[in-house]
């Protein structure tokens, strides 16, 4: 079973791979960023917990999964391309 923290580690690591995945994943994550962040501890720029499972509710039909690592930077760029 995939956690978020090895998720998290995996994107690290491509990011640090490669610039142009690293600014997708920082675009993308700065957009999920939970409104009023900066009022409450751990004062970091992060989705509530509630928007996660919902998104992963939608996208995988279980609000528990974690995604694999190429969905996520497939999701980024396809985010931030340009039209």
């Amino acid at each position: 079973m995939a956690s978020w923290t090895k998720l998290t580690l995996a994107l690290a690591w491509r990011g640090i791979r490669n610039p142009r995945v690293a600014s997708a994943l920082t675009r993308v994550g700065w957009r999920f960023r939970k409104r009023g962040w900066y009022r409450t501890p751990p004062f970091l720029p992060l989705p509530s917990r509630e928007y996660l499972r919902w998104r992963m509710y939608t996208a995988y039909g279980s609000e528990d999964f974690v995604p694999p690592a190429d969905d996520v930077i497939r999701y980024a760029r396809w985010a931030v391309r340009r039209p």
